[in-house]
């Protein structure tokens, strides 16, 4: 009986090794049966190492992509925490810096309040006996949110009293600044030592809601509608 056994089995080891031999690789469809199961699975045990591979490439390659996003989260992480723990300290000194921008608001004129800065200004050269040749307010120049108003001036005095007009101008309840100032004897035989001094005066003013309506609508106008 285990006779019988062994020589069937020997006999379907060698029908089975003879359907391997002499295989025609350019004819796969004319292959025996079990060729054809062989290759059959062969190929989808390589499939399926290769998702594989492709699969744990790709996750590595999102786990590297996430490392490294770390420090920046940490950073991330530790500055809300600061911000968290001063949250108060922070509130404050909002409110210190609102206050602060508001002053500065008030300092900022109207458009009605242009004419006085302006003649403030020319009280203050006269005032330090101080002889204007030059007083020509230039173009207005529009900002997002205000307007500035250069001025030339040509003042003629003395040293100290040109000195002490810059100082005047620097403490007006309005914000005026000096640029290109260019200080210079007016003569070489001016016995007073008379010096002129020829600067740009900057002005500036808050625009009222009509002229920001007017900025905003000419934005809009340039960006164009939205496709």
């Amino acid at each position: 009986m285990a006779k019988n056994l062994n020589i069937d089995l020997n006999t379907l080891f060698e029908q089975a090794q003879g359907q391997f031999s002499g295989l025609n690789p350019n004819e796969p469809g004319q292959w025996p049966l079990l060729p054809k199961l062989a290759s059959f699975l062969l190929a989808i045990v390589v499939v399926v190492i290769l998702g594989w591979v492709a699969l744990l490439s790709g996750q590595s390659d999102e786990l590297q992509a996430e490392r490294d996003k770390e420090p920046q989260l940490k950073s991330e992480y530790q500055a809300k925490v600061a911000q968290a723990v001063n949250l108060a300290e922070l509130r404050k000194q909002r409110i210190q810096v609102e206050e602060y921008v508001k002053q500065l608001e008030k300092q900022l004129p109207g458009k009605a309040d242009m004419d006085a800065l302006l003649s403030d200004i020319n009280q203050a050269g006269l005032g330090r006996g101080l002889d204007f040749e030059l007083f020509r307010p230039g173009q207005v120049v529009v900002k997002d949110y205000y307007a500035e108003l250069p001025i030339a001036i040509r003042v003629t005095g003395r040293f100290h009293d040109i000195g002490a007009f810059t100082a005047d101008i620097a403490n007006l309840s309005r914000i005026v600044t000096l640029h290109n100032m260019v200080v210079g004897n007016v003569a070489a035989k001016d016995a007073q030592g008379n010096l002129f001094m020829d600067a740009t005066a900057r002005t500036y003013r808050y625009l009222d809601q009509t002229e920001l309506d007017a900025i905003r609508a000419e934005k809009a106008k340039q960006k164009g509608p939205k496709p």
